[in-house]
């Protein structure tokens, strides 16, 4: 069972720090483009260098030459996994496993955020299929440009699993315990649910870094989620 991600939604590296410094083990976790974008590449050196895995969540969404030479940089930086958006199209998320080469970086795709309703995809999108059509659609463009997964909500993943393969990563964030608020997500699910419904790796943010014991809460989430409690 792979371990919890731990998204890193802080302003800057003295919170990363000030979060890292509560545990003994090496992390999984997550920098997305609000700590990316404001600390740069030296923080995922930073990370790096005190022994945890990274998923750099920036969700690249541009034309296939753009996309492949940003991931060409990217790739130096060794994290662990990147993602696209898979609505960038086939071409695109192509572009980026070309960019990845010679790198053992993971590259996912976003089909729909976990923020996103199915009303609110119809309305704004003007995508009139249902939500989980338009999710297993991405998956299965992004299967077929040779990605290694995909980003979904727990709902979607068992459904996945069986057009896509049992080895086709399934990242599901929206990542709550029972007794968390599920905040700005629509498409939640607990880390149990997410387990038994075929999810490969599950993102948690606010229920680990904005409890009063992050390490306590993490060691909980990762009991449930590998089906230990």
């Amino acid at each position: 069972m792979n371990k919890p991600i731990i998204a890193l939604d802080f302003a800057s590296k003295e919170q990363v720090e000030e979060l890292l410094s509560q545990f003994s083990e090496p992390l999984f976790v997550k920098v997305g483009m609000e700590l990316y974008f404001q600390e740069g590449p030296d923080l995922i050196r930073y990370i790096k260098s005190q022994g945890h895995d990274i998923f750099l969540d920036l969700k690249l969404h541009d034309i296939p030459n753009t996309v492949e030479s940003a991931m060409r940089g990217l790739a130096k930086l060794g994290v662990d996994m990147v993602n696209v958006h898979a609505a960038g199209g086939l071409e695109m998320m192509k572009a980026a496993k070309r960019g990845l080469a010679g790198s053992s970086t993971k590259l996912i795709a976003v089909t729909q955020l976990t923020s996103t309703s199915e009303e609110e995809m119809h309305e704004d999108q003007l995508v009139y299929v249902s939500l989980e059509e338009s999710v297993l659609h991405y998956a299965k463009r992004a299967l077929q440009a040779e990605l290694d997964g995909v980003v979904c909500s727990a709902l979607e993943a068992e459904a996945i699993t069986k057009v896509c393969g049992p080895d086709f990563l399934l990242v599901t964030p929206g990542i709550r315990p029972a007794s968390v608020s599920a905040d700005d997500q629509k498409r939640v699910a607990t880390p149990a649910e997410a387990r038994i419904k075929g999810s490969t790796h599950i993102v948690v943010g606010r229920a680990i870094t904005k409890s009063e014991n992050p390490a306590k809460s993490y060691g909980q989430i990762a009991a449930e989620w590998s089906g230990r409690s």
